[in-house]
């Protein structure tokens, strides 16, 4: 419906209302910020304080194998460029990833991938023994798209 249709509505109770902030972003603006494994960068869009989640374009290099993570929260993607995957379980352009809460893996990209990805909650990298090596939530990832400058669209309290 268009803005000057909804305030011709005469709807008894319901306001129309507008975000504390604009709704729409040019994530092209932003530069690409390394991210915590090597040949891998990241454009932040947006943070879940509640949960510790995080909205991002992911860039990985050709050949990138990562190491094993976790997942705290369930993870969802859009493949916008190359392919990736686990073993025989592999994904393209245009396809739709959906990973569990609670998994563990290690996902290839032979040729790179870059995907549009919601993590609805923290990610978990191990050491060798199977201690966590470390925790990237949204903080973490605000934490370091502010040190490369690409942070400034993201509103304080998120």
């Amino acid at each position: 419906m268009a803005a000057d249709t909804l305030k011709k509505q005469d709807i008894k109770g319901i306001e129309v209302t507008k975000p504390e902030h604009p709704a729409f972003f040019d994530p092209s603006t932003l530069p690409w910020t390394p991210w915590v494994m090597e040949d891998t960068w990241f454009k932040l869009m947006r943070l879940d304080k509640k949960t510790g989640g995080f909205t991002m374009f992911l860039k990985v290099g050709a050949g990138n194998e990562a190491p094993i993570h976790g997942h705290l929260g369930a993870v969802e993607a859009y493949v916008i460029e190359g392919e990736f995957g686990y073993d025989e379980d592999r994904g393209g352009v245009g396809s739709y990833v959906y990973e569990e809460a609670g998994i563990n893996h290690m996902p290839t990209a032979p040729d790179g991938v870059t995907m549009f990805a919601i993590a609805h909650g923290p990610l978990m990298g191990y050491n060798e023994d199977g201690s966590i090596a470390v925790v990237i939530d949204g903080k973490t990832m605000y934490q370091m798209a502010k040190a490369n400058n690409a942070a400034d669209h993201i509103y304080e309290g998120y």
